[in-house]
């Protein structure tokens, strides 16, 4: 019932919360390459691409903590190659 009631309130309360699912994925892409993967082999793998839309890629690219971990040299590119 707290559910119910917490919706009730706040109905949009979902725009704001982050996707479990999307930072799942951002921590794989994170870990991959710290091992010395480069981010075009990572988001080509299954586990990415089983997870996440193309739409949902380009957000992952634009998350803080990819940008930080990863570097800005690498980011852009692969925003810029997907268009």
């Amino acid at each position: 019932m707290a559910r119910l009631s917490s919706f009730l309130r706040n109905p949009f309360s979902f725009l704001f919360t982050s996707s479990s699912k999307g930072e799942r994925v951002a921590t794989y892409v994170i870990r991959e390459h710290e091992r010395g993967r480069a981010l075009a082999e990572i988001l080509q793998d299954p586990y990415v691409r089983n997870r996440c839309t193309d739409r949902e890629v380009a957000r992952l690219l634009d998350r803080p903590e990819i940008v930080h971990a990863l570097g800005e040299a690498v980011v852009v590119p692969e925003r810029e190659r997907r268009g």
